[in-house]
């Protein structure tokens, strides 16, 4: 049984004016997720700005999340890492703390190759006994997770139970489904490919867009599922233009800024991160205004 199904957010880490986690904001974005229909939160992944917190906070958000959202829906921690104790130590925590899934990103900057990985995500999967996603993004980490790989994983071990796919490569999750037989939890990772996705057997997206638009998101898997898929495209087509604006920088700058200018304030981002310019502030905003949302 899948962790979830449909839309889980990527949810943004909100700061104070130094840099401190606000965690009043956090709850109020928790309880804001779980009245509007959001299917699960995946915490302190790279929409949260997970690379600039301490393992210290990382955890310490990882669990407020967990205790706040009280049960009402999952709650995925991203307790990736480049260093494999490093990912061990983490996931063991939040698994002790209650989570009901981890998310893996590959190892970044040193990589490893695709035996590297099998041996990186073996050892975790060892010793934090919850459901893992493995994550796939190469444009950020430059190791992509080859679909034999995958597959080899979740066939030899019980809790690799997913992916979240954010090549942008269809045809590599055909190969993954394929490879697997459709027994596998794939996400997309790319709000642009919901519908594509959904089609070849995903179960859902771990999603950006769900922090401003979480009603919309929900729906577009959920009209698929419900077999509407002509309104499910539709509903994905719709969003394409605001999804082109919340990546017009590199997330998650345009996707605070759009919260903000919904009244949700979740402070600043943590340097090398700096505010949208002016520009892509102008265009983000019509395309929140032309996608119906309203702005503060």
């Amino acid at each position: 049984m899948a962790v979830f199904t449909g839309a889980g957010v990527a949810i943004v880490t909100p700061f104070n004016a130094d840099e401190s986690i606000n965690y009043d904001k956090l709850d109020e974005l928790i309880d804001y997720h779980c009245e509007n229909d959001t299917d699960s939160i995946i915490i302190c992944g790279t929409t949260g700005e997970s690379a600039t917190m301490t393992e210290e906070e990382h955890m310490e958000c990882v669990k407020f999340a967990i205790e706040r959202t009280k049960g009402r829906i999952p709650v995925i921690a991203g307790t990736g890492s480049n260093c494999t104790r490093t990912a061990i130590d983490m996931s063991r925590e939040a698994v002790e703390d209650g989570a009901d899934g981890l998310l893996l990103v590959t190892p970044y900057y040193n990589k490893a190759t695709q035996a590297g990985l099998i041996a990186h995500y073996k050892a975790v999967a060892k010793e934090a006994k919850a459901p893992i996603i493995m994550y796939s993004v190469a444009s950020r980490t430059g190791c992509n997770i080859e679909p034999a790989t995958v597959a080899e994983l979740v066939r030899d071990v019980d809790n690799i139970v997913g992916v979240k796919e954010a090549s942008g490569n269809l045809s590599q999750v055909a190969k993954i489904m394929s490879l697997t037989d459709g027994k596998i939890d794939v996400y997309s990772g790319n709000d642009d490919q919901i519908v594509p996705l959904l089609s070849l057997g995903a179960r859902g997206v771990i999603s950006v867009l769900s922090n401003i638009a979480p009603r919309e998101t929900h729906e577009i898997c959920g009209k698929f599922f419900e077999g509407d898929v002509a309104g499910s495209a539709a509903l994905q087509l719709k969003a394409i233009p605001l999804i082109e604006q919340l990546f017009s920088e590199v997330n998650p700058i345009p996707v605070k800024k759009a919260l903000k200018l919904m009244g949700m304030d979740c402070g600043p981002l943590r340097m090398p991160l700096t505010e949208l310019t002016p520009a892509h502030e102008k265009t983000l905003l019509q395309a929140m205004k032309d996608f119906g949302i309203k702005v503060a």
